[in-house]
């Protein structure tokens, strides 16, 4: 629904119905892999320090194993493992720790299990911050996607339930903006080259103004099924779908888009385009 759509219909033109079932896309999802972090940092902080970064990677890696066949509970609870886990780790990072190389941390991803492993603590900090983003897509697609009800009939999408979406859709594109201009801005050149290209900053980027945008097609979605909603607030709405999904995939111009993950995002956002300036 583009900005054309705003424009009151005419006698005997056939109005668009509104689509009520609507996905998220969801980047690959990755996980982390058994990292030894106890004997690399041994003797160089206190072993309860250790010992605690230890026992909360070590938990996040158990949650996030079976994350795909997960329901919402399962995805609350390794999103707060992530938030534990992360000021701990983030300790590593400081400059007069003299740590942030000290370990290789490695994660893999689940559909291909292709593994990235390097030693920098702030590869990690952008790892999970990574992986909060994507769990909140997931999370997203958890409460969008209608399940079948018992006598075989479709359940709808309750209002309350998009709105939780808008939430879980604006938590994702805050985690990647945070990413891009706060953990990606601290990572060397050279460390960067042995990232998988779902972690190139076009990439990110492109995701988090996505998120944006289907934010933006749930509200309109809502508007149009509101009688109160005025002509002037959907079209306003319409104009911001264009405009964010256009943005994402501008985003994407400089990004290397060869592989089968780039692939399937640049033709998701061309296909968001085209459908949100439909009339």
């Amino acid at each position: 629904m583009g900005c054309g759509a705003s424009v009151p219909n005419g006698k005997g033109r056939k109005r668009r119905s509104v689509v009520q079932e609507v996905a998220v896309f969801i980047p690959t999802i990755r996980v982390p892999v058994a990292t030894d972090v106890v004997q690399p940092l041994r003797g160089l902080v206190s072993k309860e320090l250790v010992d605690r970064l230890a026992t909360l990677r070590t938990n996040v890696v158990a949650l996030a194993e079976d994350i795909y066949h997960g329901d919402m509970s399962a995805v609350s609870e390794l999103q707060r493992a992530l938030e534990e886990y992360l000021p701990v780790v983030l300790g590593l990072t400081a400059k007069e720790s003299r740590l942030e190389a000290s370990v290789q941390f490695s994660w893999r991803t689940i559909d291909d299990d292709q593994e990235c492993c390097l030693a920098s603590a702030w590869y990690e900090v952008l790892s999970v911050v990574h992986m909060m983003a994507m769990l909140a897509l997931f999370e997203a697609n958890l409460k969008l996607i209608p399940r079948d009800g018992q006598n075989g009939t479709e359940k709808k999408v309750s209002e309350d339930s998009k709105k939780d979406v808008v939430d879980s859709l604006l938590r994702a594109s805050g985690c990647l903006d945070y990413s891009v201009h706060h953990v990606l801005v601290k990572i060397p050149a050279q460390i960067k080259k042995g990232f998988p290209s779902y972690l190139q900053e076009g990439m990110l980027e492109a995701i988090s103004i996505q998120s944006l945008a289907q934010c933006v097609e749930i509200q309109l979605g809502l508007a149009s099924e509101c009688e109160k909603a005025t002509l002037s607030v959907k079209r306003r709405l319409a104009c911001e779908q264009v405009s964010y999904f256009s943005k994402a995939h501008y985003c994407l111009s400089g990004c290397d888009t060869s592989d089968s993950y780039g692939k399937k995002l640049l033709l998701f956002l061309k296909w968001k385009c085209m459908d949100a300036k439909v009339p």
